[in-house]
């Protein structure tokens, strides 16, 4: 053993290679000192708004710094550059070490220091990592793994994102690091480490019940750390104890009777204090199924894990260090995915509860070797910190940031009060970081060529099968929805052209029409066979009204036409009109809705229909308002010219023949129905007994059963309204009479007709105006409203999708874009490394 040995203890080894750099570079010393002294100018400048007092603290903490840099180069020059001394005057070993520690400290001044926070206030203590003063290299290794990580493993990140979004082929995979251990082995504390926060769900009922894959975005310039749950739509979360709300939800989300579903969750967090990296938290291992799980769980649990260890993901195996590795469920399914352990990193967590000895032990990687070996970590932060206040010391509990603080720095702590037993093993969080980057960006490039070729197989593959199916024609959810909400536009224009005043008015009056035929009926037509005789009637018989030659002053059908008019014009025309329009309309549009591929998508239809009506409704009530107030003269008053009469004549004959029509149809159908000789005789029967008595007793019905009877009776009804509608029919189709409008009382057909016409061509007026011409203005313009300004392009996707042709074409296209892109970015990665190794 070597003097320099005997003399310095293990513990200074760290303080040793410092010297023996600095022997090897004295220009380093040099260098490191008028670093220190730039930045504490540096510093100095930029607090000048500070207080005077603080820029007194400030100069004589920088001149304390120079002066331990000269006595250090005191003690340097009396022992030949040795650094270490023998001389009881000059600088002892530990006095050497302070001197260093000095100028590190002058280096290395973080911006956390010159944030105005003065050294007395405690809680800010709390949220300082100690950094690892044996780490001289950190600042280096960092700002190459920066580097790195810009030019692979960051756009390979990207790259299998995108890949990812496509469909979960093994063909187009790309690493992940998987997470794997048994419950309560540490794996969510692990991840929380690397993150820094605590976010993942907790618990001992199986809380992780789904594969939660963690994408890690560094953002060195970002203000806030944010994470996003992109299949979720939710973006830029602040609140990380939301985040594990979200999670916990996620995770329960799946009933206990299955407790595991492959189904990932996919959530990216963005940090600047996070590296580039890709993980999976797998549901935790169990070996026995409790009472109320599915006795099928561990199997279930192996199958999910399975999935994710294949090649080429990096598997990374937790396992708590008061647990035997024999008994390792992690280690046991990480050798059967990776029998050589080429892929495997082991993680030893909660090593402050073994002994440091046996600790080391397991870290060595002797006794179950693996090609990465181990790396020993403890995440369990204290659950309390110490505060002092004015001599007082408080507990409080510590969460969030702190926590992790509070973990780091006691992580740190503990593996440097026992560095002796350590030395020689990889320990620390911030090294497993370094080494997962390093592992994984390895792992990236070792892939690049496979994916490349495979990504360009599969477009090869799409491109040819959407040019077959779809003649290369692009289509999106946006554009599928505008070309048929166009193609709706564009026939309502049309309807606009083929609903005119014209084909209106024949709507109105056919719909009018029958209410004067049913007033006709009511007032006029109303002397059809009934129980009653004939002769028992107070009325005159309706041949009457063509036999009079005078009814100038016949009061009787002068008081029955005006109330049959009455009746006409206080129908309510304004909404009946109103109201039989709108229907019309909205049959329309559905109609046209129809010729269309929204037919598919229940939903887009009823929008259709729902904004039809809406434009509609909102001119409805005027409308219906201005009809009624137009009308109100002829309620008191009609007038009529000869050319309106004669074209009422025309139309009376045409509804009587009609009439006629239909009377002898329906006697004909019950003919059919019954028999011709059986209707006969039950009509015989009837009309008998209506002469004789004028009732019909059913038990004498000569066997005639009830429905018999009700039959004949309908027989005799059609056959008497059929007898009155001829009568009438030839008397306003010839009689001399009906030629004049004075005779408007022995042909209220033709006056009723007559009153009919004024009243719908009113209306037609009025709704073409007040009602059509603001629909046909205002319809597309509520179409582009609901389908484009309300609805958000994920509801279009949701809506075009419905469709399975369409959503086959959306999807094909889609994934081709996504290959293209995700190849050209391959492409220019692979660019960019051929460069750099030039």
């Amino acid at each position: 053993m070597s003097p320099l040995a005997i003399m310095v203890p293990r513990r200074n080894l760290g303080f040793i290679k410092i010297l023996a750099k600095a022997t090897r570079v004295p220009a380093y010393i040099g260098g490191t000192m008028a670093a220190g002294g730039t930045y504490v100018a540096y510093k100095v400048e930029q607090a000048s708004t500070y207080t005077q007092d603080k820029l007194s603290a400030i100069k004589d903490f920088s001149s304390g710094v120079f002066d331990k840099t000269s006595e250090f180069f005191s003690g340097w020059g009396s022992n030949g550059g040795s650094g270490l001394t023998t001389d009881p005057s000059g600088p002892s070993g530990e006095d050497t070490a302070t001197v260093m520690g000095a100028t590190a400290a002058a280096v290395g001044l973080s911006a956390e220091d010159d944030d105005g926070n003065d050294d007395e206030n405690d809680d800010e203590d709390e949220e300082t990592l100690v950094e690892d003063d044996d780490d001289e290299d950190v600042e280096a290794d960092r700002a190459q793994t920066d580097e790195g990580m810009l030019t692979l493993t960051r756009q390979m990140i990207e790259i299998r994102n995108l890949l990812a979004s496509i469909d979960h082929s093994d063909a187009l995979r790309l690493p992940q690091i998987v997470v794997i251990g048994s419950q309560s082995s540490g794996k969510s504390s692990v991840l929380e480490a690397i993150v820094g926060h605590e976010f993942l769900p907790k618990g001992s009922n199986m809380v992780t019940r789904r594969p939660i894959e963690l994408t890690l975005i560094n953002t060195p310039d970002a203000a806030a750390e944010t994470a996003d749950f992109p299949a979720l739509k939710m973006h830029n979360m602040l609140d990380f104890d939301q985040v594990q709300k979200v999670l916990v939800d996620l995770n329960l989300a799946v009933p206990l009777t299955e407790c595991i579903s492959p189904d990932p969750i996919q959530i990216t967090i963005r940090s600047p204090r996070v590296p580039d990296l890709s993980l999976v938290d797998l549901p935790g291992y169990i070996q026995v199924e409790a009472a109320d799980q599915p006795a099928e769980l561990k199997s279930k649990i192996r199958s999910v894990c399975d999935r994710y260890l294949t090649a080429p993901n990096i598997i990374l195996a937790i396992q708590a260090a008061n647990v035997d590795l024999a008994n390792s469920t992690a280690l046991r399914a990480a050798k059967m995915a990776d029998p050589r352990g080429e892929r495997t990193i082991g993680v030893v967590t909660k090593l402050d509860l073994v002994e440091p000895d046996v600790a080391r032990l397991i870290l060595v990687n002797k006794k179950y070797p693996l090609r990465m070996g181990y790396v020993g970590v403890i995440t369990r932060p204290p659950d309390t910190a110490t505060l002092s206040r004015g001599g007082l010391f408080l507990r409080k509990a510590i969460t969030g940031y702190q926590a992790f603080v509070a973990q780091q720095n006691f992580e740190h702590g503990y593996f440097k009060d026992h560095k002796d037993e350590f030395y020689g093993t990889v320990t620390l969080t911030r090294q497993l970081k370094k080494k997962l980057i390093k592992v994984l960006e390895r792992s990236m490039a070792a892939a690049l060529k496979p994916t490349h070729l495979a990504i360009q197989q599969e477009l090869e593959e799409t491109s040819y099968q959407f040019k077959v199916e779809f003649n290369d024609r692009p289509l999106t959810p946006q554009m599928y929805l505008a070309n048929n909400i166009d193609m709706l536009k564009l026939a309502t224009k049309e309807l606009a052209h083929r609903f005119s005043r014209r084909e209106l008015r024949s709507l109105l009056q056919n719909e009018i029409d029958q209410k004067v035929l049913d007033l006709l009926a009511e007032r006029y037509w109303n002397q059809p066979w009934s129980d009653t005789a004939i002769h028992s009637r107070t009325e005159p018989p309706l041949k009457e009204l063509s036999q009079l030659s005078n009814l100038d002053d016949d009061v009787y059908w002068h008081k029955k036409l005006d109330l049959a008019t009455s009746s006409l014009t206080k129908l309510g025309i304004g909404r009946f009109s109103t109201t039989l329009v709108t229907t019309a309309i909205l049959t329309e549009i559905g109609n046209l809705v129809d010729g269309t591929q929204l037919r598919n998508h229940p939903l887009a239809r009823k929008a259709v229909i729902d904004a039809a009506e809406s434009v509609l409704l909102a001119k409805y009530y005027s409308t219906a308002d201005q009809v009624e107030n137009c009308i109100k003269p002829f309620k008191y008053e009609i007038e009529t010219e000869d050319r309106e009469w004669l074209s009422s004549k025309e139309n009376a004959v045409r509804l009587l023949k009609e009439e006629m029509r239909q009377c002898d149809e329906l006697f004909n159908e019950l003919k059919r129905e019954v028999g011709g000789r059986k209707l006969l005789q039950v009509m015989t029967y009837l009309t008998k007994w209506q002469e004789l008595s004028g009732e019909v007793n059913l038990n004498e019905a000569l066997g005639f059963s009830g429905q018999l009877i009700q039959k004949g009776r309908e027989a005799l009804f059609l056959k008497d309204r059929l007898s009155l509608l001829q009568m009438r029919h030839l008397f306003v189709k010839s009689s001399k009479k009906c030629r004049s409008k004075e005779n408007k009382y022995q042909c209220p057909e033709i006056f009723l007709d007559a009153v009919l016409n004024k009243l719908s061509s009113t209306a037609i007026l009025f709704l073409n105006v007040e009602l059509l011409s603001d629909f046909y203005y205002k319809f597309p313009r509520e179409l582009d409203r609901r389908f484009f300004g309300t609805m958000t392009p994920e509801e279009m996707e949701e809506l075009a999708k419905e469709d399975p042709k369409v959503k086959k074409h959306i999807e094909l296209g889609e994934r081709k874009d996504r290959l293209e892109t995700a190849l050209s970015k391959m492409e220019s990665v692979m660019r960019q490394r051929v460069s750099n190794s030039v």
